[in-house]
């Protein structure tokens, strides 16, 4: 028999406190910034980057506040099926990956624009690409650009070195240099997927009583079937907000 850790560690939802922003920081700022509720709606803001930039964990961060706040939300993700409809009674209604939109889910995001206008319902979404590059319906492209767009940058090297260094500090793991070289070094860098890999590999730690160590993360990853780390491709340069 194993023993199965408790679930004690941090709350690891995203939020803007955990947000790491880099050169997002404009972008953290108004979503942090806005009221939770505004007469007539505030108007749509869009988020577009690749992947690993920070747009799903600003739109739940945002969807958190509002139902922390009793607001209801509603969420659609491009893979959801339809119908899509707005519920009487909510205050936000968030688009995920719209670059993925169908021509059916498309027309249903309009819709959802529209009727939520009319209701004076906060919109929010986010995407790979920027409104004028996507692949959707005209109508659908001119509402996605109607607010404030930003385009979100990744994480630098250092930034996500030095977030990974404050998770694990918060967790009280001792995380060496060599975790740390072989965590950047060998697997995708955004700081979501590092973050859930430092997340498994605690919990996988702590029910064995061992510390985090490379063979302990390869042992972890061979349990898993996990294929093989690579080494990704080099990290992009953050720009200045």
């Amino acid at each position: 028999m194993r023993q199965i850790p408790l679930a004690i560690g941090p709350d690891s939802q995203p939020s803007f406190d955990n947000f790491v922003p880099g050169a997002n920081s404009a972008a953290l700022s108004h979503l942090r910034d806005q009221p939770h509720r505004q007469a007539g709606g505030a108007p749509p803001v869009y988020l577009w980057g690749p992947p690993g930039s920070g747009k799903t964990h600003l739109l739940r961060a945002l969807a958190g506040r509002a139902q922390a706040g009793g607001l209801v939300v509603g969420w659609f993700d491009a893979a959801d099926p339809l119908p899509w409809d707005l519920a009487p009674g909510w205050s936000l209604v968030v688009i995920d990956r719209c670059e993925a939109l169908s021509p059916a889910a498309q027309h249903a995001a309009f819709t959802l624009f529209v009727e939520a206008a009319t209701l004076g319902v906060q919109v929010a979404a986010a995407g790979r690409l920027p409104p004028v590059d996507l692949a959707v319906r005209e109508d659908l492209r001119t509402r996605l650009a109607w607010g404030p767009v930003f385009a979100l940058q990744p994480l630098a090297d250092a930034e996500v070195r030095a977030a990974l260094r404050r998770e694990a500090d918060h967790r009280g793991i001792v995380l060496s240099d060599e975790v740390m070289d072989h965590l950047l070094t060998r697997f995708a860098r955004d700081l979501g997927s590092l973050m859930s890999l430092l997340d498994r590999l605690d919990a996988y730690g702590l029910a064995r009583h061992r510390r985090i160590t490379v063979p302990l993360l390869r042992q972890m990853l061979a349990e898993e079937g996990a294929p093989a780390a690579t080494a990704p491709a080099p990290f992009p340069e953050a720009s200045a907000a």
